[in-house]
């Protein structure tokens, strides 16, 4: 490996192997370092007991809450970061999330530049992680240049059924923009994707899509095992000048012409505290958002529930407004199936065959509302541990759209529906912790995600976003860093 690589990238998630797609092709050594290690073929990847209940893939750290509290924060390290895990939904923002959006509780602020801007990078993403889905199915989708590069993944006969039955209610669900090939997927287990690992069986994520067209490369390469403690400028406190990383007990250094950090909004915001380096806007760390998430069981005895991934449709009709006129509410769509074990692992002390016959006849959803940016909702370094301080927001809109879906499957047929908002300390779209934006006294990035302080330094993971919207954050992660790709490539030509 060469200690002076032209580019280093910290981190392996989305943003980190979206920004590697994107430069490999100009030739410039890349040196990528990951945290983790590359999930094993043999791991247990299809046991929902070794996953839900014993969480085998999640680190033993640990991080503090507002009141000093150890919890484990769900974040996982490996080879393709969080992505590994994810639900693979690869939705864009709608059009309207990137102007001001006033809400409930508070305005959601405009990014710097229009949808517009960035639709060709969505193009760009969803060719990247082969998108599967159907544009004319979602009313409040924005504007494309054309399908989704594959047809959508198809409704199991029971989840047919169900959306059927939502349609009658006069909501329109539609095909979730899924980055899932089906048939593979079903060859590893019969089993749905959302929260279970991948192991290179089907699913389009950070190290099967953007981490393999980075590694064809010859001048990119990838280092496991490599933990990142801290980051240097020169004398003029300007330029990063050198990456220090351990690995196998070893500390090591590396001095890049270019660094990209994307290690996750609040691993990201915490390396930069963690180095000391100026922060001139003080907003490293400030504006932490996570959604508003509600997971819902939609109970009706008559109803039978036979699907294996369940994972196909979401609504979007209450997305821009209430639907009475009113502000906007958020997202709606299936949860992965929770299988009775998956079941037992959240309602402990639930006995087998209770969690059977519920399972066997529900169908589980998942509730999204935007969280509203605020600098007091952030990362702080207490001591060596991360702190995370988040203020919940936008509530209202949060119960209401729980009210809308709860109203919904009644008014569909299923009688008993059970809501539980997710826990906050758990970040499962953690994003915000270093902006962008068009003033440096407001925002810690340019519009093209440089530091303002650090002009060789690129914050491309999810802690780049300026608003959390009210959908999966993933495809604008990939979008946002190959544009930032295009912006280095320049800088390397120069």
């Amino acid at each position: 490996m060469q200690s002076s690589p032209d580019i280093v990238i910290i981190g392996s998630g989305m943003g980190g192997a979206s920004l590697a797609a994107g430069l490999a092709p100009t030739g410039a050594p890349i040196v990528i370092l990951e945290r983790g290690v590359q999930i094993a073929d043999d791991a247990p990847a299809r046991d929902p007991n070794r996953i839900f209940r014993n969480s085998a893939f999640l680190s033993d750290e640990t991080w503090l809450d507002e009141n000093g509290r150890r919890f484990a924060p769900g974040n996982y390290y490996q080879v393709g970061g969080n992505t590994k895990l994810y639900g693979a939904v690869l939705i864009r923002y709608r059009a309207e999330d990137f102007a001001e959006m006033q809400h409930a509780e508070g305005v959601s602020p405009a990014w710097p530049f229009p949808y517009e801007t960035l639709a060709p990078w969505y193009e760009a993403a969803e060719r990247l992680y082969r998108v599967r889905g159907d544009v004319a199915s979602d009313p409040t989708e924005p504007a494309h240049d054309g399908q989704y590069p594959f047809p959508p993944v198809p409704d199991e006969p029971a989840i047919a059924a169900v959306r059927a039955r939502v349609q009658q209610t006069g909501i329109q669900p539609f095909d979730l923009p899924l980055g899932v090939d089906i048939e593979r997927w079903l060859q590893g287990g019969k089993t749905g994707w959302d929260g279970y690992p991948d192991t290179r069986s089907g699913k389009m994520d950070a190290e099967t899509c953007g981490l393999a067209a980075a590694l064809a490369h010859e001048n990119v390469e990838l280092v496991t095992g490599a933990r990142v403690i801290g980051l240097k400028t020169g004398p003029d406190g300007k330029r990063i000048t050198e990456v220090i990383y351990q690995k196998d007990g070893e500390t090591h250094r590396l001095t890049p012409g270019i660094v990209a950090l994307c290690a996750g909004a609040v691993k990201s915001a915490a390396l930069l505290l963690t180095s000391g380096l100026p922060n001139s806007s003080d907003q490293v760390g400030r504006c932490f958002m996570n959604h508003n998430a509600s997971a819902l069981i939609a109970f009706d005895p008559r109803f039978h529930n036979d699907s294996v991934y369940q994972k196909t449709f979401g609504i979007n009709d209450w997305y821009l407004s209430d639907g009475e006129g009113g502000p906007p509410l958020g997202n709606i769509q299936l949860l992965g199936r929770v299988v009775p074990d998956i079941l037992q692992a959240n309602v402990r002390f639930l006995p087998k065959p209770i969690a059977a016959y519920v399972s066997g006849h529900a169908i589980d959803l998942y509730a999204m509302s935007e969280d509203l940016p605020d600098p007091d909702s952030r990362i702080v370094l207490n001591g060596t541990d991360i702190q995370l301080i988040w203020r919940r927001s936008n509530m209202v809109a949060q119960n209401r759209l729980v009210g809308k879906i709860r109203a919904t499957m009644r008014a569909a047929g299923f009688p008993i529906v059970l809501s539980r908002l997710f826990d906050g300390r758990v970040p499962s779209h953690q994003c915000g912790t270093v902006r962008i934006g068009s003033n440096p006294a407001l925002s810690a990035l340019d519009p093209e995600c440089r530091s303002w302080d650090h002009p060789n330094l690129f914050v491309t993971d999810a802690a780049c976003l300026p608003t959390s919207a009210a959908v999966n954050p993933a495809l604008t992660v990939a979008a946002m860093a190959l544009r930032a790709a295009d912006t280095i490539r320049k800088d390397l030509a120069a």
